[in-house]
């Protein structure tokens, strides 16, 4: 009953407004002063959740995606997409979902992927004669991309409150994120069909050999870090910390668009994007422990499981959770309270925990695109200048590919699992 009060004020705080952080500490500390545990107990537990090396990926790669965008990197990757791709029926589309793949393997966030190419994603389409809607949907489709491509934000929260590899999550996530890149195309080619969309030139070769050149070296970012987690030159965390001495590297002194008034201003951001993040990961500690000290996660299961053994149909079930708890909840908040609760029972059923961080963090990147708290498609309605309510509606049509795409990882777990066999295993 404690448990479930403790449920209801966090939701009750959450709806009302009340920061993730906050409601989850306050959710937490109801539950220790009624059952009169120490709040000392509070304190050890906030600490130890953010005492963790792999943490400290966190902040490097948040400020090498902040780097990357005030570097103008950004301009350089369309560029080099619409050369590539451009020549496609309804070809911005392409080089929309293009320049995010390659982003990706930058940011590691949807917000920061929307927020940096969105701009000159949306402009470029909008002068070329396509529909706001159309454009407006696709950048915001195309930016859940890059939570599953590695780097990723989400997988490193993920794979410290699971306990597992986050190099194998790094690497399970590329196939699938060529997956979505794939069907969201599909989708654009359908469009271009119907409405008639043009192609953005014809190929030309030399073109793409010139944005290439331009796009080279920070194209390298990618390989750099997947490279060298995968080949065990550095750990995932290193990985980050030389994500940001690239992109420094490339700000500073290859195209010298960085200064020390950029650098103290993005270092600014990171410092404040790291610390709320770290403050909901310490927050939802306590609340894990307290989950685990009750034994919730097992009797979660044990209904779960008392109403069918059918293997489908608890995927099912948990896929409509998380997706439903997507739609409310930050992405970080609702990795820190699902893996203690729906992890054990992945396992149960015989999912392996890398296979379901990548079916969590997908059907999470989901959330961001409906409301009430849809964060990509905030910061779209502020960089495209149209309501929110619009931003859903246009957003709405992509879900459908993306939602096959989860289905088939879902089911499929050889799509996820066969290049962490490969290299891991």
């Amino acid at each position: 009953m404690i448990i479930l009060l403790m449920f209801l004020i966090l939701f009750f705080l959450l709806v009302i407004g009340v920061p993730v952080a906050v409601s989850l500490g306050l959710a937490s500390l109801f539950f220790i002063v009624v059952e009169g545990i120490p709040n000392i107990v509070l304190l050890h537990n906030m600490v130890n959740g953010i005492n963790s090396f792999p943490l400290i990926a966190i902040p490097f790669f948040i400020l090498a995606g902040h780097l990357m965008n005030t570097g103008g990197i950004t301009n350089r990757i369309f560029d080099f997409a619409r050369s590539l791709v451009g020549w496609l029926p309804g070809g911005l589309g392409h080089v929309n979902i293009g320049a995010s793949v390659v982003f990706a393997g930058m940011s590691g966030a949807a917000v920061a992927d929307a927020g940096g190419l969105g701009n000159v994603e949306i402009k470029a389409m909008k002068d070329a004669g396509y529909d706001t809607d159309f454009s407006v949907g696709i950048t915001a489709a195309s930016s859940t991309i890059g939570p599953i491509i590695p780097p990723s934000l989400p997988l490193v929260i993920y794979g410290v409150m699971a306990d597992t590899s986050i190099g194998q999550l790094f690497v399970a996530g590329l196939i699938p994120g060529l997956l979505m890149a794939f069907s969201l195309m599909v989708m654009v080619s359908w469009y271009a069909k119907i409405r008639n969309y043009p192609k953005d030139d014809h190929f030309n070769i030399k073109v793409l050999w010139n944005t290439f050149k331009r796009a080279s070296i920070p194209l390298l970012t990618p390989v750099i870090i997947v490279g060298g987690i995968s080949t065990g030159v550095f750990t995932p965390t290193e990985a980050a910390i030389a994500a940001v001495a690239y992109s420094l590297f490339l700000g500073l002194f290859v195209y010298k668009t960085l200064s020390f008034q950029k650098i103290l201003k993005v270092s600014q951001e990171t410092i404040e994007t790291t610390a709320s993040i770290l403050m909901i990961v310490a927050a939802s500690t306590i609340f894990a422990w307290i989950l685990t000290a009750n034994q919730f996660a097992t009797f979660f299961a044990d209904q779960l499981l008392s109403f069918t053994d059918n293997r489908i149909l608890i995927l099912l079930i948990i896929t409509l959770l998380i997706l439903v708890i997507g739609c409310f909840m930050e992405t970080i908040a609702a990795i820190t309270i699902l893996v203690p609760v729906l992890l054990p029972i992945a396992i149960q059923i015989g999912i392996d925990p890398v296979h379901f961080g990548i079916i969590l963090i997908l059907n999470l990147m989901l959330g961001l695109l409906t409301p009430p708290v849809g964060m990509v498609l905030y910061v779209l309605a502020k960089v495209s200048d149209i309501p929110f309510e619009r931003c859903v509606i246009s957003t709405a049509p992509f879900l459908i590919p993306l939602v096959v795409v989860l289905l088939l990882l879902t089911f499929i777990p050889s799509i996820t699992m066969w290049l962490p066999t490969l290299i891991y295993r």
